[in-house]
């Protein structure tokens, strides 16, 4: 029985030597029947989407070439693992995948979100061909998985919903046909369609969630989300001095924090886990004997006592007045928000008075030119781009006023627990 699901991200599969690391840590832990789900590796999927958009600028006009900078950089990791031991093997099949790769991105007569998915999850997938290679090297065996054979979702292409009953069907299986002491290796983010022609992505950062569905199908005890900080941080140490960990947070604001843009849990990562109730760790790779952050089902009093720092860049600011001057009654809510849910616009932050709805979303000017077309008619809709939206959890009388300070605020917004700025 699969009792462990350890997620590695792209940071801690970068290089040779973050390689190297995943494989001492699992290593250590070989025996205790575990699942791993691995990110491309690094920065690959952002390449990945700059060549795609080469290729749809070209029409599919563009040759290997294209794809240098992808190829160079595992080509780079490949030779730090392996040297002149590259099994010719293992090569072949990778230049096979980037093969495919390229084949895919010529097929530009497509939709661009079909093609991203057919093309974008051939990151996870180099990945962990080259990850269960390496394991294997170091007498660690591993069955590699192909996800999209087990993750099935719809064609809701960068953002599919899986199907839990195929899933479960076929996932449920590994219980049966797992060898003790054989990892099993698998990528996250990607799915597949149930007919198994059409590949899909779960949405960026989409891992964390991969790892969940695995382990709420396999009945699992625990995850682990492997990341480069010492477990969850009140805030991002990159942007804020003096960090602390939190040692445990229930479910509940686990999905606080994920809802408010916090990028170490998925936001869709919780569910699966407290369905089930489910352990969810998150420990550093870097550190690994450094005690984790625990997420459960328990609540403890010491649990709010820390105030949590969360930044979302990139923000468009929404107002929406009905032209009329009727009130923003249950009617234009309606309205508005049956428009957002068809462009798949979330809202991170809501304020309504009288004669206006004020919403801001991650910024697109895409979906924000079709919001104002479907919105026009009946609406006035004013907009701000290139904002952030500042939240806090747990504020105090002085949280957040030195990261506030000269800086614009558009909106405030106060409930029990949370404090947020949209601000400029």
């Amino acid at each position: 029985m699969i009792q462990k699901i350890y997620k590695f991200g792209g940071a801690s599969v970068k290089d040779a030597e973050a390689v190297r690391n995943l494989a001492d840590i699992v290593s250590q832990h070989k025996d205790e029947d575990i699942l791993l789900v691995v990110s491309a590796m690094g920065k690959t999927t952002n390449m990945l989407e700059k060549v795609l958009a080469d290729f749809r600028e070209h029409d599919g006009n563009l040759g290997m070439k294209a794809l240098h900078e992808v190829i160079a950089y595992h080509d780079g990791i490949i030779d730090g693992l392996f040297g002149e031991e590259t099994n010719p093997d293992f090569a072949e099949t990778i230049a096979n995948l980037f093969i495919e790769l390229w084949e895919k991105l010529q097929k530009t007569d497509v939709p661009y979100d079909y093609q991203y998915d057919q093309t974008v999850s051939y990151g996870e997938l180099i990945s962990t061909t080259i990850i269960q290679e390496y394991l294997n090297k170091r007498d660690i065996p591993a069955r590699w998985l192909d996800a999209r054979k087990y993750v099935i979702t719809d064609d809701t292409f960068r953002a599919a919903n899986p199907d839990w009953d195929e899933t479960r069907l076929k996932i449920s299986k590994l219980n049966d046909e797992h060898i003790r002491g054989l990892v099993c290796l698998t990528q996250g983010f990607i799915g597949g369609t149930e007919d198994g022609k059409h590949s899909t992505t779960l949405g960026r950062e989409g891992s964390d969630f991969t790892a969940a569905i695995f382990a709420n199908c396999l009945d699992a005890e625990e995850v682990t989300i492997w990341k480069d900080v010492d477990g969850l941080l009140n805030a991002d140490p990159k942007r804020f001095a003096d960090t602390v960990q939190l040692p445990h947070i229930p479910y509940s604001e686990a999905i606080e924090l994920a809802f408010y843009g916090a990028t170490v849990i998925h936001p869709k990562t919780i569910k699966p886990l407290q369905n089930k109730n489910i352990t969810l760790k998150v420990q550093s790779f870097l550190n690994p004997d450094h005690e984790p952050t625990i997420i459960n089902g328990e609540h403890r009093k010491d649990d709010e006592g820390i105030p949590s720092y969360i930044i979302k860049d990139n923000q468009t600011l929404v107002s929406i007045t009905p032209r009329d001057f009727s009130f923003m009654n249950v009617h234009n809510l309606q309205v508005i928000f049956g428009v957002c849910d068809e462009l798949h616009i979330h809202a991170n932050m809501i304020q309504t008075s009288a004669l206006m709805l004020s919403f801001c979303f991650d910024g697109d000017r895409q979906k924000l030119n079709l919001l104002r077309a479907e919105l026009q008619d009946a609406f006035r809709v004013r907009y701000n781009e290139g904002l952030q939206l500042f939240t806090v959890r747990h504020y105090r009388e002085d949280s957040g006023k030195d990261f506030l300070k000269g800086r614009k605020i558009l909106v405030q917004q106060e409930s029990r627990s949370t404090m947020q700025y949209v601000i400029s």
